[in-house]
């Protein structure tokens, strides 16, 4: 836990408590869940640590909570289906939404390096602090509240997961199609990295056994990787009508 609470984040860390809705008792535990490791780097006269602990946490508690809702309104599903849809709710993108939805960039104590090279806006930075935000939650209020406030954040795109109208995990499911003919090489590799580092896009290519089969793009290499494999199963599709 951080040691010491300065002054100089009283008013920060009351606008995110608006912004979560909920009022911690130990304001250290929410200071800890947005320090980077650059700023805590910086800032080692003040004995900060950083968020990666209590992200790692966060991370727990959040499966714990999805896989109590997919258990209970979905049923009638397998343990192998349960566990795809809580991968497309418990991943960068979906956690990168939910950290927008509380402006939880602009709360992030980072270091200079990663506040000029636009840290405030990176998937990874964000969906981890995200995490740790749940995980703070849990150490200061239970998981009743951490349960409560992962819910109400994620309410819409549980909504949708219900309607059917969600993510859908493409890595897996072609991996799945490829591989009932056998063991098979896939491999995802970044061919291009465009725009500004802040604002960056990558572009990913699928190959199947050395052979180019899908391309994607993404604001996260994870969500790049994603699309190449919906764009490889389109392919698999139109090779099969056609044959």
């Amino acid at each position: 836990m951080n040691k010491v609470i300065s002054t100089g984040y009283d008013n920060i860390l009351e606008q995110l408590e608006s912004k979560i809705g909920y009022t911690f008792r130990d304001k250290g535990k929410l200071l800890l869940a947005i320090t980077h490791s650059s700023y805590a780097n910086e800032k080692r006269h003040e004995a900060l640590q950083s968020n990666e602990r209590i992200e790692f946490l966060g991370d727990a508690v959040l499966n714990i909570v999805i896989s109590e809702y997919i258990y209970n309104h979905f049923s009638g599903l397998p343990e192998g289906e349960m566990t795809k849809l809580r991968a497309s709710i418990v991943c960068e993108s979906s956690l990168t939404r939910c950290a927008a939805k509380i402006n939880l960039g602009d709360y992030l104590l980072l270091g200079k390096g990663e506040e000029n090279t636009g840290g405030r806006s990176r998937p990874s930075i964000l969906s981890d602090a995200f995490e740790a935000v749940i995980g703070a939650i849990f150490l200061d209020g239970g998981i009743t509240e951490a349960g409560n406030f992962v819910l109400r954040i994620m309410g819409d795109m549980l909504k949708d997961l219900k309607n059917n109208a969600t993510f859908v995990d493409y890595k897996t499911e072609f991996q799945e199609v490829v591989q009932k003919n056998g063991e098979q090489r896939i491999v995802y590799r970044i061919v291009d990295e465009k725009g500004p580092d802040h604002d960056k896009v990558f572009v990913v290519e699928l190959l199947l056994n050395n052979v180019a089969l899908g391309r994607g793009e993404g604001k996260s290499k994870k969500e790049a990787e994603q699309n190449a494999a919906k764009a490889a199963l389109v392919k698999l599709q139109v090779e099969r009508i056609e044959k």
